[in-house]
């Protein structure tokens, strides 16, 4: 168990920072740590461990009699280039792209290698899109703009009615998954490799890969505005996921093992995570497990055969896992016994699961597990900052990942945040006007969030995200509440009632929560069976009286009216995806929320409170 590096010093580099302050009140926040040389594109990465750890695991996945579907490093480059033989006849290009439709798999794996190995532009979008929408509009929008040369989708029949809807919209060649039932006008994934390697013409078409070759195109989640394709460069990805040699030099030694379910449709989990295996020469285990009650025990049993060294996750999952790890002793040994670090983003991480997440490792350690952050984009493939050290508690995102500059503007009693580096996007695609207006006249790329420093004098102690600039609102007293913050603050204060929180008061006196609860915690805090419906749950006098005391204590440890709510509705339907409440990410658009659930809102200020409103009074 010691031998495993787990404390941060051996772990990390230190952060060095480098803070340069404008008469205008501007700063430059930068590192002091040299940006590595970065390879062309990623298939660089996928030849060097083929010839060097060819037997090794790359990717594994579930087969339909639930042991592992393994392959190889070198399994994995034999069928990319059998692929990829087959996608250079297909006359693709920027204009004609590959598109997927379908969750994360070993298909889509060997499909997105291939096609980045060549210089061919992959787009994975949410399988929400298709699966959960009753009229297609995103996806229609999302073809109509893209117009893919090939479209695949596994299993094949549960895409018809989306494939269908956009049959009209291109002339691409349809392929189905290779779990899928035959559908006429698709041809079997296993088509595509029966032609064979032309490893004279892949090579020659790897060979023209360069920095700028459009690797993807990655949409955004339409949290604020309509859905954009990013255009993600092989230069973004490649120099996104060589910096981590420098700010995390352990991967140099230990080669990372990663079980993950966030969606490749996403640059967290198609960017980031993927891509610093591959870098690495690590594996990676698909978990075909979600942080949703129906889902999750498949992710405790993965997690529970397969100990990763790093677990990648957002702060709804980790929600939901440490109810798991603290009753399952089997599934407590297996998560830590090898886990160097645990990484969280998408959205902060509450305070009180940070807490628990320590107490479980020490109970099962002895000592902590290092808990990190890092913050960015999309737009920016996505780390702009990296949290290389221990913070002192949760919401620190880090400081400059080298190679990036953040402009810090001075905004109100805000710091809006800009960023110019080489994993900066060239714009979105076919979109020019809204490609110009994102970026500032020095080149900076307007991301629309606030940071804070943790300690003004220290910088090197990092940031903390203070929000999205678009979100926050004033009260009607003119007085500014910072979403981000106290929507965090909340989730700790009414642990562990509360899962997520969205913020109203927008031109109101005062601030209220319509809180999305932990339905299985409040259960065990009332001591209720596991089939105890919602409303009775949720009218529950310990879990109200739980809420009450978490407003007492907001107010209590707040500064003003703008720092804690008056008044609470605990939420019996859960956000909707297809709505666009809820990411396929896991985490909550503010907006969506109180546009679509309007009356909600109106009773949550209703001037003679409804027996559901919990206040402070």
């Amino acid at each position: 168990m010691n031998a495993i590096p787990r404390k941060p010093e051996e772990l990390f580099a230190d952060p060095a920072v480098l803070l340069e302050a404008r008469p205008d009140g501007t700063r430059l926040f930068s590192s002091k740590l040299d940006m590595p040389d970065y390879a062309r594109c990623t298939g660089v990465w996928l030849e060097q461990w083929a010839k060097e750890t060819p037997d090794a695991v790359f990717l594994a996945e579930r087969g339909k009699d639930g042991e592992w579907i393994k392959l190889t490093y070198a399994q994995t480059l034999a069928r990319v280039y059998r692929i990829a033989s087959w996608l250079l006849g297909q006359n693709l290009s920027p204009e004609r792209p590959v598109l997927v439709l379908s969750g994360n798999s070993l298909e889509h794996a060997l499909l997105m290698q291939a096609c980045l190995h060549i210089g061919v532009p992959i787009s994975s979008v949410s399988a929400g899109n298709s699966l959960q929408s009753k009229d297609f509009v995103k996806l229609k929008a999302n073809v109509e703009l893209l117009r893919p040369g090939v479209i695949f989708a596994d299993t094949i029949e549960r895409f018809m009615p989306a494939i269908n809807a956009v049959a009209s919209l291109h002339d691409g060649v349809v392929v189905a998954g290779g779990l899928s039932q035959a559908q006429a006008g698709t041809i079997p994934f296993a088509e595509l490799e029966k032609v064979g390697a032309d490893d004279t013409a892949v090579q020659a078409a790897f060979a023209k890969v360069t920095h700028d070759t459009i690797a993807k195109f990655l949409f955004t989640s339409g949290s604020i505005g309509a859905p954009k394709a990013v255009v993600t460069t092989q230069r973004m990805m490649t120099s996104n996921a060589e910096l981590k040699s420098v700010i995390w030099p352990f991967l140099n030694q230990t080669k990372p093992v990663v079980m993950d379910w966030l969606p490749w449709s996403h640059v967290f989990g198609g960017s980031h995570n993927f891509n610093i295996v591959l870098r690495f020469g690590g594996s990676l285990y698909l978990d075909e497990g979600k942080p949703l009650p129906a889902l999750m025990p498949k992710t405790v049993r993965n997690l529970t055969e397969i100990s990763p060294t790093i677990y990648f996750s957002v702060p709804l999952a980790y929600d939901m896992l440490v109810s798991e790890l603290r009753d399952n002793a089997e599934l407590r040994k297996s998560f830590f016994s090898r886990l160097q670090i645990i990484f969280y983003a998408g959205a902060a991480l509450p305070q009180s699961i940070w807490d628990e997440l320590e107490r479980l490792a020490v109970m099962e350690l002895g000592h902590p597990v290092t808990m990190l952050s890092s913050w960015g984009s999309t737009e920016t493939a996505p780390a702009c900052t990296d949290c290389h050290f221990q913070a002192v508690r949760s919401g620190v995102i880090g400081v400059p990942v080298p190679g990036t500059t953040l402009k810090l503007i001075p905004v109100a009693d805000k710091l809006e945040v800009r960023v110019k580096g080489p994993n900066l996007f060239p714009g979105y695609w076919k979109q020019p006007d809204i490609t110009a207006a994102a970026f500032d006249e020095e080149g900076y790329y307007i991301i629309g969030d606030a940071v804070e420093f943790v300690d003004p004098a220290r910088p090197e102690q990092g940031l903390l995200f203070d929000g999205r600039v678009a979100e926050d609102f004033k009260l009607l007293s003119g007085t500014w509440v910072h979403v981000g913050s106290i929507r965090v603050a909340g989730i700790s204060a009414l642990s562990p009632v509360a899962q997520d929180i969205v913020v109203t008061g927008h031109d109101r006196d005062e601030i209220g929560f319509l809180v999305f609860p932990n339905l299985a915690e409040c259960r065990r805090i009332a001591n209720l069976p596991d089939d105890a419906p919602a409303d009775q749950v949720l009218g529950h006098p310990v879990v109200k009286e739980r809420v009450r005391e978490g407003l007492v204590r907001m107010k209590r440890e707040g500064g003003g009216s703008s720092t804690y709510p008056t008044r609470v509705l605990l939420l019996a339907e859960p956000p909707s995806s297809e709505a666009g409440e809820m990411t396929e990410k896991g985490y909550i658009n503010q907006r969506a929320v109180r546009t679509r659930r309007a009356d909600r809102v109106l009773e949550l200020y209703g001037e003679v409170p409804d027996t559901g409103v919990i206040t402070l009074g």
